[in-house]
């Protein structure tokens, strides 16, 4: 455990810097040997530059600790591949002489002791602490390894999310057709892939690189404004995803791609996984906190080998630029909280008539009032905020609804500043009284989710407030038989009041 000076220290650091993303700048690298991140320099010294405070542990640590007094101790979790099998919480030589001399009370032993303690990364990254790490908020960038086994506490914790593994914990994604012709001349496991697309039409593309991306330094990966580098993907193992709305491939493997065990003994065609794209190289999942946990297949396409390294596809006489480097500070810009990020600075409605205090945020209402919405949008791009611009094809809805929807409508732009954008929409009220919900709720991949909320009253009109009878023009017919009947009866008594009566002689003298 950390001393408590060390740790007054960190959190005086952190109060001072600038905060690098939205949601914190405290970043835990976790790697089997501190030794190994000299393989990673460019990618970590990336993220230091861009203002993360790094603390590197192993999984054999004992004073790592992803909570302390209930609250998360790190913003971030980055997690290299480790051949970890699981400590136990005295040390572990004290524990290897006890299980060689008592075995039988070793097993009594296990049996009492989380098992995902012994087979996973250790008991302060178990399954269910991750789980904790993320429901409190937290973000994860898992990287693996076609040539490393992925201890089962990580393989529990993806199954949790839907997430897919080989059966054996351990696979090699090959392509014959697009391979490094340099690098993988024989294994065919160095995969070429261009920069992916948008997800579909309407979303927001953080990883299609731009010529603006990529590094001044690379010749050739730029040509009229264009990239023309590709990805890298070595030595990695492929993921299927399962049908939950929160998951989504940030890489797919291209169609003439497959997955298989590299074991030795087995058959290739009994250890394959999965092929084309169904296999998902890169994975990305928020959770409905927009907590984010992203899958990267392959830890050595982040390893300063493949950054800015020169490949050559096969069949082809020219060699590339790889953008390794800048997919990867796409991918962990997104994971960490530094794209993607939506921010409500403010929610306002109000009446929209005349001659009526327009005040802000009633709690009631009136049946058939006119009324405004307006909802104040930011979005978080690298160190700072944005207006939050919808995307083509895309629509910002507001749903005023009581247990289903009375109305649904776009939310257009109205004003617009340096930071943020406000979309509003006017429309009347049903005719009908109760609890209704002013309702934006917006989820779309790879941003983080909107749900704003406000409940107001909707009463019926008021004795005083009902319009008079001879407003209304479906009266007038009735208004006018009322008309009729009074002047037609006013008519008849005056007629009678003033007829003469017959003469008293003239009825005698008949007699």
């Amino acid at each position: 455990m950390r001393s408590l000076v060390s740790f007054l220290l960190l959190a005086l650091v952190a109060s001072v810097r600038a905060i690098s993303s939205s949601g914190g700048n405290r970043l835990l690298v976790i790697l089997e040997d501190v030794a190994e991140k000299d393989g990673y320099t460019k990618f970590l010294d990336d993220l230091e530059g861009r203002g993360f405070d790094i603390v590197y542990e192993t999984p054999k640590s004992e004073g790592l600790s992803l909570f302390h007094l209930g609250e998360r101790s790190y913003d971030h979790i980055l997690l290299f591949p480790t051949k970890a099998k699981g400590l136990f919480t005295f040390p572990f030589l004290l524990s290897l002489v006890i299980c060689l001399l008592l075995a039988t009370l070793a097993v009594v032993f296990l049996a009492d002791h989380n098992h995902q303690t012994l087979t996973g990364l250790g008991p302060n990254l178990t399954p269910n602490i991750l789980l904790q790490f993320i429901n409190a908020e937290g973000n994860i960038l898992l990287a693996l390894s076609g040539s490393t086994p992925v201890p089962s506490s990580l393989v529990s914790v993806l199954l949790e999310f839907d997430i897919h593994l080989p059966s054996d914990r351990q696979g090699l994604v090959v392509d014959h057709f697009n391979y490094d012709s340099a690098s993988a001349s024989e294994q065919h496991d160095v995969l070429l892939l261009p920069t992916p697309g948008p997800l579909r039409l309407g979303y927001k593309n953080f990883f299609g690189l731009r010529s603006s991306d990529v590094q001044d330094g690379q010749e050739g990966a730029k040509e009229g404004g264009k990239t023309t580098g590709v990805i890298a993907f070595p030595n990695g193992i492929g993921q299927t995803l399962g049908q939950g709305s929160l998951l989504t491939p940030i890489l797919r493997a291209d169609s003439t791609s497959y997955s298989y065990s590299p074991r030795e003994g087995s058959d290739a065609i009994d250890g394959l996984f999965g092929s084309g794209l169904q296999l998902s190289l890169v994975s990305a999942l928020q959770a409905r906190n927009s907590a984010r946990f992203t899958v990267v297949g392959s830890a050595d396409m982040l390893s300063d080998k493949w950054f800015d390294a020169d490949v050559k596809k096969i069949g082809e006489k020219t060699s590339t630029k790889t953008l390794n480097r800048e997919f990867a500070k796409a991918v962990s810009g997104w994971t960490f909280g530094e794209i993607g990020v939506l921010r409500v600075n403010w929610v306002e409605h109000h009446l929209n008539e005349e001659g009526l205090g327009n005040a802000s945020n009633p709690k009631i209402y009136r049946i058939k009032n006119d009324v405004t919405y307006s909802i104040s949008l930011s979005e978080y791009s690298w160190d700072k905020y944005i207006p939050f611009t919808v995307p083509e094809n895309d629509e910002l809805q507001l749903e005023f609804s009581m247990l289903s929807p009375f109305h649904r409508l776009k939310l257009n732009p109205t004003i617009s500043s340096e930071d943020s954008t406000t979309y509003s929409v006017s429309f009347k009220l049903p005719d009908q009284h109760g609890i209704f919900n002013f309702l934006v709720n917006y989820k779309r991949p790879f941003l983080s989710n909107v749900f704003e909320k406000n409940t107001v009253s909707v009463r019926h009109f008021a004795h005083d407030e009902w319009p008079r009878s001879f407003v209304i023009s479906g009266a007038w017919p009735w208004i006018a038989g009322i008309g009729v009947t009074v002047t037609g009866w006013l008519a008849f008594c005056a007629v009678w009041l003033y007829s003469a009566p017959p003469a008293k002689g003239e009825s005698k003298k008949k007699q």
